[in-house]
């Protein structure tokens, strides 16, 4: 038996990971780098991009920036072009781009913006998903999906409608994806809890971090290199035989982890 630790390893391995240019999805390109993964590190921003891009390459491995808008098909098909030509293969994606925009009572949720966070948090993960599959087949002959979903699919609370339905969607399409790209492709997503970016970070105060470590088993908020570890675990040969699966990094939350207002009629 070789070294379990080898099964870990993303050597000679092609990874997009949207969203990358901060937080959860710069830990997780930085992670699949020190796993020896080249990274194709894609947002709106370019220059978020630069400081996740300079930390792939201290650790020698090969970084491709690309601003994509997830939201544009056209840009995506050219983020996978771009890929290809540059790297000739792909092995993995992650799907971490997604929010919960506006947190406010169904009531004052419009039509357009439930629409909007829904293209935003799962069809934008289907475009991806489907405009890379076929070419990890093609090109490295397997492949892995990653998508980064949240607590907020499963556990109901005000204020979430949008978010929720997004994320639960996003389950349940990770599920079907499975089953519909198997044996080749695995597909998986991880449920995260409050995880401190800077889009959280933004918001911190003393009362709602007690509120929210009130709710959390592990009484601490979760960390980008957490959900990280997941991600490389489920990228990687160590879970060849793991797909359709959503695993919880939330430090243990069976409730939610903020209370928010009820509709008012």
């Amino acid at each position: 038996m070789t070294n379990i630790l080898d099964r870990f390893r993303l050597d000679n391995k092609v990874a997009i990971v949207t969203g990358s240019g901060r937080g959860i999805g710069a830990a997780i390109a930085i992670a699949f780098a020190d796993a020896g993964a080249d990274v194709v590190v894609t947002a709106r921003t370019q220059s978020q991009l630069e400081d996740t891009a300079a930390e792939i390459r201290k650790r020698g491995k090969r970084a491709l920036l690309v601003v994509c808008d997830v939201m544009d098909e056209a840009q995506c098909a050219s983020l996978v072009e771009q890929t290809l030509n540059e790297f000739g293969r792909l092995d993995i994606l992650v799907n971490n781009v997604g929010g919960s925009g506006d947190i406010k009572p169904t009531l004052m949720t419009s039509t357009e913006e439930f629409e909007a966070c829904f293209k935003f948090n799962t069809a934008t993960a289907f475009s991806m998903s489907r405009l890379c599959a076929p070419h990890m087949v093609q090109t490295s002959g397997t492949g892995a999906i990653v998508n980064i979903s949240s607590v907020a699919g499963h556990l109901p609370q005000p204020g979430f409608m949008s978010y929720g339905v997004g994320k639960a969607a996003m389950n349940f399409m990770t599920m079907n994806l499975a089953q519909d790209f198997a044996p080749k492709v695995r597909v998986n997503a991880i449920s995260v809890g409050s995880t401190l970016t800077d889009a959280l970070a933004g918001v911190m105060n003393e009362d709602l971090e007690k509120a929210m470590l009130k709710q959390t088993p592990m009484d601490r908020l979760g960390q980008p290199e957490d959900v990280a570890a997941c991600a490389l675990f489920l990228a990687s040969p160590a879970a060849s035989y793991v797909t359709g699966e959503i695993y919880g990094v939330n430090g243990g939350v069976i409730k939610t982890p903020m209370e928010m207002p009820r509709s008012s009629f």
